[in-house]
């Protein structure tokens, strides 16, 4: 494996990151859009060096979370950092294309759901040589569908499935989430600042959910008039920001 060293995430928690596994802006978003509350059962599809997972033990350490990765190197990682925060106990790190899950866990059990999917359909825009990059940003190893099949099968009735993406590809999330019986209950734009247009969305849906009564929450600004980051944000990073810039 390429060279790798530790981030803090806050709160005591460090994640071994590399060149090729690491963790963006809209990994910390999501974790934080989605975070669990008491005693809950959670997987996160498509790990990666398993950023999400930590953020929600570090809001939560009741969570029992199953963390899913195709990637044999970003699931070294992830183990490794599981390892290195003694978390063994409360995070499950498993090595699997997330269309091949059965007999590797329980269907039907899961509270919560979240997925970091790629955001450019397959076939779409200039394919990245490098498998890592290939992988997070083409549907080349699993479609929407693909994630919200799998999503479906993992939940229980009015489980939660929380996911990030692209403005441009909401319809898509939305089709693709009702196609498997989950219904989009909670909407939140995520912008960068005032003068620019939306860059991000958060979603959650519900496991059987009704249909209709979709909430939007007010969209999300990363920088405020100033340039520096917003309240909020600075709410979410926690003392991550404080560690790590």
């Amino acid at each position: 494996m390429k060279e790798t060293h530790l981030e803090p995430l806050g709160g005591g928690i460090e994640i071994f990151v590399s060149e090729s596994y690491h963790f963006s802006t809209d990994t910390i978003l999501l974790a934080d859009f989605s975070k669990p509350f008491g005693k809950k059962l959670c997987a996160d599809l498509g790990t990666g060096c398993g950023t999400i997972p930590l953020l929600w033990n570090r809001a939560n350490p009741a969570a029992k979370i199953l963390a899913v990765e195709i990637q044999p190197e970003a699931c070294e990682l992830a183990k490794k950092s599981v390892e290195h925060n003694h978390l063994g106990e409360s995070i499950r790190v498993l090595c699997s294309d997330l269309k091949d899950l059965k007999g590797k866990t329980e269907f039907g059990c899961y509270d919560l759901v979240a997925c970091n999917p790629p955001y450019k359909l397959g076939g779409s825009g200039i394919i990245n040589s490098r498998v890592s990059l290939k992988t997070a940003r083409h549907e080349t190893e699993c479609t929407l569908d693909d994630i919200c099949a799998c999503a479906s099968k993992l939940l229980q009735f009015g489980g939660r499935f929380c996911v990030c993406q692209r403005p441009e590809r909401l319809a898509d999330v939305m089709e693709s989430m009702r196609r498997f019986s989950i219904e989009p209950k909670r909407l939140r734009l995520v912008q960068q600042r005032l003068s620019k247009p939306p860059k991000l969305f958060l979603l959650e849906g519900r496991r059987g959910g009704k249909r209709g009564y979709m909430e939007t929450l007010p969209t999300l600004f990363i920088e405020n008039s100033n340039g520096d980051f917003s309240d909020e944000m600075l709410e979410i990073y926690g003392d991550y920001k404080v560690e790590f810039i």
